[in-house]
């Protein structure tokens, strides 16, 4: 949603929104796992499978943490300067560091519990950690 916000307001898809969107396609992964996680039963009844792997194991577990790896990375590579005009200040990257490692403790909570309550957990946060890295990316912009 904020990629299309960025190409709304500038008419362009450009560096910047191209790196909201790698934002957004990280973050996509962990987000919709957890919650094929914690629904698995009720969609393996209608016969739908959400898990990378098929099942809920280490395997999707670790993908998870992964995703979320590469997330942090691409949350933070504004403050770099390679990403255009996109750019964040380095309390704000550390901001976003910070939101990041938050994720990710509950993406390894789920690799060693593997239980819906820490699939739930994680999705919720998921859900915070993306509307904070909004709000981060835009008060930093304002606040400079």
């Amino acid at each position: 949603p904020f990629m299309l916000g960025w190409v709304a307001a500038t008419g362009e898809f450009g560096i910047e929104a191209g790196t909201l969107f790698l934002i957004q396609f990280f973050w996509q992964f962990p987000h919709f796992w957890a919650i094929g996680w914690f629904l698995y039963e009720d969609y393996e009844k209608a016969g739908f499978f959400m898990l990378p792997t098929g099942k809920k194991d280490k395997g999707t577990a670790l993908q998870v943490i992964l995703y979320t790896v590469w997330l942090i990375l691409a949350s933070i590579l504004p403050v770099f300067g390679y990403t255009g005009s996109l750019y964040i200040t380095p309390i704000a990257a550390v901001v976003v560091f910070l939101l990041g490692l938050w994720m990710l403790f509950y993406a390894v909570q789920l690799y060693k519990l593997r239980t819906a309550k820490a699939a739930r957990t994680l999705m919720l946060v998921s859900v915070s950690y993306i509307t904070l890295l909004q709000l981060v990316y835009i008060l930093d912009k304002f606040l400079r």
